[in-house]
């Protein structure tokens, strides 16, 4: 199997940080889409796929919770990155010669500060990363990009300003996924558990269903709902908890609210990252 581990976007974009640094020694193989991802791990094209789930400024990444059951992979690990923002030109290039800069549409609010002060208009890219290798091919010493470090490194471009964004928070977790379920214990910060479920259409299911974990001590750090199958009435439910399906409370609690259920099914069981808080 080749030692690949698959991202959406380009080279240098904040996916390609995060398989840098959650798996330094595999290859990190770009694509467009997420479902372009996915394919590459079920085809063999890649071991691994690095896909985001949430942010702290701007919550689920669309589409992904409906990605992720249909993939067919598992879970086997989460990691955290820090969208750190840094503005970057070519080489020679100051400041004061800068008239715009180029980024993802959420990474230019996040600058606002710095970019007001400077008198710099934002223009919308695509991608952040692309904005990079596009300055690098141009050749435009009026234009600046915001992307992460990586991103200068790979295009050869200069830093003018790291970490420039105006909260420090801003966090991307992303899910480390490939074709086969490892629940096997592992790590030194306990596990995690993630899976989906539909409740039974009967009065007060899903009150019923998380009766469970509150009895049993299972702390649920997620619980997400979203339409399947284009209906109003048909919900399915997202959930991470702590703990693995061996201990005895998450036994107890999965047991009771599969009593409830349609479908139960765990995506993965994996270490807790070092990062969560």
């Amino acid at each position: 199997m080749t030692n690949r581990i698959a991202f959406q976007g380009e080279l240098g974009a904040y996916s390609h940080e995060a398989c840098r640094d959650a798996r330094p020694d595999m290859e990190a193989l770009p694509c467009r889409t997420f479902e372009e991802v996915i394919e590459a791990v079920r085809t063999g094209r890649a071991e691994l796929a690095m896909l985001p789930v949430e942010n702290t400024t701007y919550g689920r990444v669309a589409d992904i919770h409906r990605l992720l059951p249909e993939s067919g992979l598992k879970i086997l690990g989460e990691a955290f990155v820090r969208v750190h923002i840094s503005l970057m030109a070519l080489p020679g290039v100051t400041l004061e010669e800068l008239k715009k800069v180029r980024a993802h549409l959420v990474l230019l609010p996040q600058a606002a500060s710095f970019l007001s002060k400077y008198g710099i208009k934002g223009e919308p890219y695509a991608d952040s990363a692309g904005a990079a290798a596009e300055l690098s091919r141009t050749g435009d010493r009026t234009c600046g990009v915001l992307a992460s470090d990586l991103a200068a490194e790979i295009y050869g471009l200069e830093l003018l300003a790291r970490h420039i964004e105006d909260h420090a928070h801003n966090t991307t977790r992303f899910l480390v996924m490939g074709k086969d379920a490892d629940h096997g214990r592992r790590g030194d910060h306990g596990m995690m558990t993630t899976f989906i479920f539909q409740v039974r259409n009967i009065p007060a299911a899903l009150y019923k269903a998380m009766g469970g974990f509150a009895t049993n001590g299972v702390n649920m750090t997620k619980l997400e709902s979203y339409m399947v199958s284009g209906s109003f009435t048909a919900t399915q439910f997202y959930a991470d908890i702590e703990g693995h399906p061996d201990d005895p409370g998450v036994r107890l609690a999965l047991e009771e609210l599969e009593y409830f259920t349609d479908k139960l099914e765990i995506l993965g069981v994996y270490p807790r990252d070092s990062r969560r808080n």
